[in-house]
């Protein structure tokens, strides 16, 4: 490994450990001639990907470039590099496993998306914003509605920690059809 200090090609490693649950080995180095020191990271590669843009151009997939991407989005936000590091390995690993050699940026796109929503909503919100090119408030306000839904279970809609009429007259309704339901397996 050519020393990225002084460009000496002889650089020895001085300590190996696994990372990324043994997705990764995190090398140690240091160079004889500078005494610079420096990490490496190794990752098992199944196939050269080829990402095909927008524009028609195509370029070759770059993994620094996701993870930076995602730390746009996750800038100033308590999540754990481990955790996002899991992410992005296994955004990695499902764009290998597909059996393409190209893939789309969408795709690559869409991955990022499901995994930040998982992740942290203001994150998946800020990629959203700039993935899907928000130009008003309202794009804002539809993404906004799809995470207010999928934090409510079951579709229950709360005002002021209050349920609506609607919302408690459908709980009524499902609780007397459990109950129902309940009573015909009982006789059954």
């Amino acid at each position: 490994m050519r020393c990225p200090y002084c460009g000496c090609e002889d650089t020895q490693v001085k300590d190996s450990r696994p990372t990324e649950e043994n997705q990764a080995i995190r090398r140690r180095r240091v160079c004889p001639d500078c005494a610079g020191r420096f990490t490496t990271f190794e990752r098992v590669q199944l196939r050269e990907l080829i990402v095909h843009k927008r524009s028609g151009r195509k370029a070759p997939f770059d993994r620094d470039k996701l993870v930076n991407s995602v730390m746009v989005a996750l800038r100033k936000r308590p999540i754990e590099s481990e955790r996002i590091e899991r992410m992005v390995s296994g955004i990695v690993r499902q764009l290998e496993a597909s059996g393409e050699s190209e893939v789309a940026s969408s795709t690559i796109g869409e991955l990022v998306i499901d995994a930040l929503r998982g992740l942290d909503p203001v994150a998946y919100v800020r990629f959203a914003s700039v993935y899907r090119d928000f130009r008003e408030a309202a794009d804002f306000e539809s993404v906004l509605g799809e995470i207010a839904r999928d934090a409510i279970p079951h579709g229950e809609t709360i005002l002021n920690g209050e349920e609506t009429a609607a919302t408690g007259s459908a709980k009524k309704s499902t609780r007397a059809k459990r109950a129902n339901a309940k009573t015909s397996d009982e006789t059954h």
